[in-house]
């Protein structure tokens, strides 16, 4: 029993021992490199706070989807979609909070989208949203008539534009503002799958879905509102990434499905569903920043950053794998 809770406990502390681990080592040899240690300046984790946060509130979604046993490959492409809904709302002369509401229902629909093709064709998820992936690609093309939407900076008010601003008069209590806008979605999602009989019944679902159906889970509706649920943060992260740039792409989210699937895994969440939560998944979200800006600040070059990420998420699933195997 002893043994069983040590492990218990290892495996939800191994991803934040796994953060403290790569931190030290990255000042480690910054420091052997400059004689002093540029990546653990305030500065610097500012930045990587700035840099992550379209991941970080997509990776709230795409926990919610995966602790249910699902997957969202069209989560990057949602993202830049969002990101154009917006840019093109302003241009068109709509006001901040229409146009971020436009964004967020814009996230919300293709995520129910998904959900409704998952449950009614009972098609697997990767397929149907590697499907959804391409479509929603082409939607963002569309809308953007196959350029970046630039509203213009009259059109964008300052406190959207300093959302993601590192600038001294941008920060709130030393952090961006949308790192408290992020600590708010990241709450409200623990409190939903933990505390709530929607998360209760995903979680369900993501263990065995035959069983949860057996228990009186309506599987079909929960998978809806799952995908709900996951689009309508991945609108959100629109939003982050729109404060970003300023400007909406239709290709901006291309290959960021990937970061924020990678968080989530690396931070405790299971593919094969079942398991997952906030703590762990903004742990992840930490480890690929600092990979990303460890390895920037040695010198690796873009590829060597996505071997070391990619190494990353493969011991990640390894180690599910073998927990499942172990009964862990």
């Amino acid at each position: 029993m002893k043994w069983a809770s040590f492990r218990s406990a290892l495996t939800t502390a191994g991803p934040a021992l796994a953060l403290i681990g790569i931190i030290a080592g990255f000042a480690f040899f910054d420091w052997q490199q400059d004689g002093e240690s540029t990546f653990l300046t305030v500065r610097n984790l500012r930045v990587m706070v700035q840099d992550v946060l379209p991941v970080a509130v997509a990776a709230l979604g795409m926990t919610v989807i995966i602790a249910a046993g699902g997957i969202d490959l069209s989560a990057g492409t949602m993202l830049a979609l969002c990101a154009v809904v917006l840019a093109a709302s302003l241009k068109a002369g709509c006001s901040a909070g229409t146009a971020m509401l436009l964004a967020v229902a814009c996230g919300a629909a293709c995520g129910a989208l998904n959900g409704v093709l998952i449950a009614s064709l009972g098609v697997v998820p990767f397929v149907v949203t590697l499907g959804t992936l391409g479509a929603f690609e082409g939607a963002a093309k569309i809308v953007a008539e196959e350029t970046t939407v630039r509203p213009g900076r009259d059109a964008i008010p300052s406190w959207l534009g300093r959302l993601t601003s590192i600038q001294n008069d941008s920060l709130v209590l030393g952090l961006p503002g949308g790192a408290w806008v992020l600590l708010g979605l990241a709450i409200a999602v623990a409190v939903v799958l933990r505390l709530t009989v929607f998360g209760r019944h995903l979680f369900a679902i993501g263990s065995n879905e035959k069983t949860a159906r057996l228990c009186g889970v309506s599987v079909g509706r929960t998978k809806v509102l799952v995908y709900a649920l996951g689009g309508l943060l991945t609108g959100a992260a629109g939003v982050m990434q729109f404060s970003q740039l300023n400007a909406g792409s239709p290709t901006s989210g291309l290959g960021m499905e990937l970061q924020v699937i990678a968080a989530v895994v690396i931070g405790g969440g299971s593919l094969s569903g079942g398991r997952g939560g906030v703590f762990g998944t903004l742990t992840g979200v930490a480890i690929v920043a600092a990979i990303e800006s460890g390895g920037f600040q040695l010198g690796w070059s873009n590829p060597v950053q996505q071997i070391a990420l990619g190494a990353i998420i493969v011991a990640a699933v390894a180690a599910d794998r073998a927990r499942a195997r172990s009964g862990g």
